[in-house]
Order: structure tokens, then sequence, then C-alpha cells
């Protein structure tokens, strides 16, 4: 018999990829570097390591540090932009209390730099699983062009400086594109679930730190920035008393925090679970709102009664008319009886604007300003106003306008043409939720569009006494809202069809 002959056959690459695959697996993760390759591997960094601090002292170490953490971040972003979504949420929130504390960190480029991973994550997975869908519809339509408008700002002849615009558009337009980035990576209810209860915890932790500040003092570093500057004791100190901000930047935006996060308990309560639940979400509404007056934001006083009043009209029967007048009846009592408790004179100075100096001075600015505002289409460009204005203008005549209101502060800077898409695109967003929840037949998802809908009309409400979307964590909630209330609409269609094909 003559011998066999074996040919050997060169791996193709797919069994080459098999066995690095298989061979990195083992190395690192089964014996956890626990083997000759391991010790070799070990061994050669700590010489570098060595070497690196004897030859740059303490900032190789540092920046050697930064990578280990930087290039696992970065790679966790882009491969599992859902966690992202959760880190960029909780960064919102406390941004202003960690650079508060004193850590020197270019947190806002921090913030910047997961936005451009978001969209180099959503670019690849588009190459793969191709959905332009996030693009259309009404609400994608009308951000779309507002992003294009404020790029455009970077042109407008009437603008005293171009660094202004790129220090603002960030704040404003960039910011915008996280709608698209929730649009696309939001696409089933557990997650949607998720979100919402890192958002009631994120708010519970703003509201009990606020009333920390009301009722046992401020944290030595919160001291030294309340008397850093002789501005801020004008603006916060009222009647005796410091606004409490909390977590924040300022009163405002947690004033309007508590507000939306309060009326996201109350459009949750709608939908069906159990007693128990909705018991501590009443209690969390309660607790919301409790520490939201001691921020002294009067324009935040008057959104939940608004809000009540769309809640009453989109769930309109007996039962909620009832409870409507005997609310109505309550808050009249409220903000009309006599009272030395400087917290409530000045909740109820906020529905009494033409007895209050600080509105009345609004409006007289307001009033004059609106020249200037009909004969510049596009405005005096981003960041012609407030802090920018006269940091990079402040010789110009928009630089030391106190704009006061979102949507002045848009009139101004952005024009009539700016105010119009911007007044379009609340329209739009109000219009398709309120035409999605009547459309949706879950009650589930119908209450949490409910409660995006009541969100998004106390924002829209509450632009025009502050400026309620150019700060974190409002700008980058407003956008996630406007997003569920596309994703929910989609969720229950797709349910519709699952149970229409069973049948």
């Amino acid at each position: 018999m003559g011998k066999e002959i074996y040919i050997k056959l060169a791996p193709d690459k797919g069994e080459k990829r098999f066995f690095k695959k298989a061979f990195l697996t083992r190395v690192f993760i089964q014996e956890k570097l626990n083997n000759k390759f391991g010790y070799g591997v070990l061994a050669a960094f700590g010489m570098l390591t060595a070497v690196g601090v004897a030859q740059f002292g303490m900032v190789f170490g540092i920046v050697l540090l930064g990578l280990f953490i930087a290039v696992p971040a970065v790679y966790t972003i882009v491969a599992y932009p859902k966690i992202g979504i959760i880190f960029f949420l909780t960064m919102s929130y406390f941004l202003f209390l960690i650079l508060r504390v004193g850590v020197n960190f270019p947190l806002g480029t921090l913030m910047d730099g997961t936005e451009f991973l978001f969209i180099i994550s959503m670019l690849i997975k588009q190459k793969r699983h191709k959905d332009t869908s996030i693009f259309k519809g009404p609400i994608s339509v009308m951000i779309t062009i507002w992003i294009v408008y404020n790029l455009l700002e970077v042109a407008n002849p009437a603008a005293e400086s171009r660094l202004a615009w790129v220090y603002t558009v960030r704040s404003v337009a960039v910011v915008m594109v996280m709608y698209y980035i929730f649009l696309y990576n939001i696409r089933t209810l557990s997650f949607i679930k998720t979100i919402f209860k890192l958002w009631l915890i994120l708010a519970t932790i703003g509201a009990i730190y606020g009333l920390k500040q009301e009722f046992v003092g401020f944290f030595p570093f919160e001291d030294a920035y309340l008397h850093s500057d002789p501005n801020i004791a004008l603006l916060l100190f009222i009647g005796g008393t410091w606004r409490k901000f909390s977590i924040f930047n300022d009163p405002v935006i947690f004033a309007y925090t508590m507000v939306v996060s309060s009326l996201l308990c109350i459009g949750l309560m709608t939908g069906p679970m159990a007693k128990w639940k909705k018991w501590v979400l009443g209690f969390l509404a309660l607790l919301f709102t409790d520490s939201m007056l001691y921020s002294g934001t009067r324009g935040a006083f008057v959104l939940t009664p608004a809000a009540m009043i769309l809640y009453a009209i989109l769930k309109f029967n007996r039962t909620i008319l009832i409870i409507a007048i005997c609310g109505a009846l309550g808050f009249l009592v409220l903000i009309n009886v006599p009272t030395s408790n400087n917290t409530l004179y000045r909740f109820q100075t906020a529905f009494k604007p033409n007895n209050d100096l600080s509105y009345l001075v609004r409006k007289n600015n307001q009033k004059r300003i609106q020249p200037y505002i009909l004969s510049h289409p596009m405005g005096g460009g981003l960041g012609a106003t407030g802090e920018w204005g006269l940091r990079f203008a402040p010789g110009s005549y928009l630089a030391h306008f106190p704009p006061d209101s979102g949507y002045v502060r848009v009139a101004v800077e952005c024009g009539w043409l700016g105010l119009i898409i911007m007044c379009t695109l609340m329209f739009t967003i109000m219009r398709v939720g309120i035409n999605n929840y009547y459309a949706i037949k879950d009650p589930q998802l119908k209450s949490y569009c409910l409660a995006m809908i009541l969100v998004v009309f106390a924002f829209h409400i509450g632009n025009f006494p502050q400026e309620a979307l150019v700060q974190f964590p409002s700008n980058v909630f407003f956008y996630l809202v406007a997003a569920i209330i596309i994703i929910v609409r989609k969720l229950d269609d797709q349910k519709n069809m699952l149970n229409n094909g069973n049948k």
C-alpha cells in the first residue's frame, strides 16, 4: 500500500481570527494574565512606567493613568452607547457641583467629547444597520432646521464677535444633536424605564441637597463661591436669605429641574402600576415641589399650575373636573392669604407680576429692545448678550443687555427669524406629543407620553421668564423628552402590529 499523501492547507483568514480571539480570551479572561505571556507584558509595562516617571516625573504617571481610564471609557461609549447615555445624563446633573468643589478639569470639554463619541458610534452603526427614519418626521425636521440656522449664525453680518459664536453654539446647537442620539439608541421599553428611574434618583439627590442647604446650611466650598463675587450676592441674597441652588449652576436650573421632575411623577402616576409605586411617585412629586420653593425662582412657581391645566384638558372627565375646581379654589386661597414667611410671600408675588418691580424692569427692557429685533432679522449673533457678550464684545450695544428670558435671548441674538423657528419647534413638539398621546393604545406608554408632554409644556412656559434650555441638565433632558415622545409611539405601533399579527 502506498503512503497516503496529506496536503496541508494554509488556514484562511477566518481561522486566523478565530485562533487569535481564542488566544486572547484564554490569556486575558480565563487565565487573567497568570501565564508566561502575562508575566512578560506586566514586566514590560513596569519597566516602561519606571523609565517614564524617572524621565518625565509625575506627569507621565498621570497621563498613563488617564489613558487607562480614557481608552476603556471611549470604547464603552462608542460600542455600548446605552451606557454612555446613562453616564451623560448623570454627568449633566453633577457637572456644576464637581466644578464648584474645585476640580480643575475641563468638564465642559468632556461633555462635548462625549457627544462627539455618540456621533461616531451612530455613524458606525448606521453603516451596519442604516436607519434614516430618525431624521424624518416633523420634530426631526424642525430640529435640523434649528441646528442649521444656528450654524449659519457664524456668518451673521451684524455679529460683533465670531468667537462668542464658538462658545455659545456648543450649548445651543451641538447639544441638540443628542435628540438624534436618543432617538437612535433608545429602542426598548425597559431602557426607557431605566432612564426614568435614573431621572428620579438624580432629582431626589438634587431635592435633598437643596433642603440640606436650606435647613442645615452651605458647605465651606459653597460659602466660598457665594462670597467670591459681589454680583452673586445681588442675584442670590434676597429678603435676608440665600436662594438655594442645590447641585446645579444656579437657582433657576434647580427650580426648573424640580418642576419637570415632579411633572414626570404626575404623568407616570396615570399609568398602570402598583399602588405603593403611585404613593412613592406622589411623595417624590411633593418633595420636588417643596424643595423647588427654596430656590426663590418665581418663574418656576407658575409652571406646575399651568401644566396642571393642560393635564386637566388632556385627561378631561368628571373626576378631573371636580379635582381641578377644588385645586383652583385652594390655590386662590394660597396666593392671597396674608403671610410673613419670605418663601411663601415670594411664591405669591409670582402670580401678581404687575406688583413686582423686577418684572416691570424686565418688561421695560424687552420693550426697549424691540426696535433692534425688528431691524435685525438674524439678530446680533450667538453670544452677543450675557457673559460671552461682555467677554468678547464688551463695547457693543447688546453686551450689557440682560435678556432674562430664553425667547428674548433668541430674538435678540438670532433675530425674529430665529424666534419664529424656535416657536415653531416648540409648537411642533407639543402638537406631535398630543397627537401621539391620543393615538397610543397601551396605557403604560400613554402615561409616558403624557409625562413628556407636561415636561415640554413646562419648559415652554418657563422659557419666557427665564432661560430654561441653555444649561445642563435642562438642555439635555429637553431633547431626551422630545425623543421619547416619538419612541413611545413607535413602540405602541410595534405592539399593535404584533397583536394584530397574532390574531
